[in-house]
């Protein structure tokens, strides 16, 4: 199997739902900061693993990976127990929406 080449397929596939979903609802679509503080919401005080962050982003329409983007922004700290926290700057964030 070429890794690389089934990767690039997959970016391909996943660009052309992005385009899809948004054909069918743009007017309806959250924009970032609606859906950044939607993720805030749900993840509240509690500690997620790299897993749980990576689907709670995905389920609000961010890239897996946003968890690493987050974390370099000091929005997300990794604490000694392995855990993936909020930190102050995103709930402070979240507090200045209302």
């Amino acid at each position: 199997m070429d890794v690389a080449r089934t990767q690039a397929a997959l970016r391909l596939i996943a660009r052309g739902f992005e385009e899809l979903a948004a054909a069918l609802g743009e007017a309806e679509e959250a924009g970032e900061d609606e859906r950044t503080a939607r993720v805030i919401e749900e993840w509240g005080q509690r500690g997620l693993t790299q897993k749980e962050a990576s689907v709670l982003f995905q389920r609000h329409g961010f890239a897996p990976q946003t968890t690493g983007g987050w974390a370099r922004g000091d929005w997300v700290e990794i604490r000694d127990d392995g855990l993936r926290y909020l930190t102050a700057k995103s709930h402070t964030w979240l507090e200045g929406r209302a």
